[in-house]
């Protein structure tokens, strides 16, 4: 089990050290659990796909398989939703940008210097 510096897990913000980590429990500017998770480093493939399950029909552009750490990817994230002019998040590693915008993802990917790929129809 990993130590951490704090005594209560379960605290997420204290006065004294800021934001804290809920999984490794250390502050947030010190967190080692987050920096160290890399995505899907498989294949070197990123693939961009549009799902609506679950979604009550609404769909949003998925991208998968960026070979980036999380901070790294939640950048990227924030930069796609600027440009797409949309709301967006990111799940476990998996970029959701609101609304079908796989053309113009597919070509931002392709110019940051990436093997992009259509997934689904």
């Amino acid at each position: 089990m990993t130590e951490s510096k704090n005594e209560n897990p379960g605290i997420v913000y204290s006065t004294e050290l800021g934001r804290i980590c809920p999984v490794c429990g250390n502050p947030a500017s010190e967190c080692v659990c987050r920096r160290q998770k890399t995505i899907n480093r498989s294949d070197g493939i990123v693939r961009v796909g549009r799902e609506t399950k679950g979604r009550r029909g609404k769909g949003v552009t998925v991208i998968t398989g960026v070979p980036l750490d999380f901070d790294g990817i939640r950048k990227l994230a924030k930069q796609f939703k600027q440009t797409c002019g949309s709301g967006g998040t990111v799940k476990e590693g998996v970029i959701e940008i609101q609304g079908d915008h796989r053309e113009r993802l597919a070509e931002e990917l392709k110019n940051l210097g990436y093997k992009v790929k259509r997934s689904g129809s």
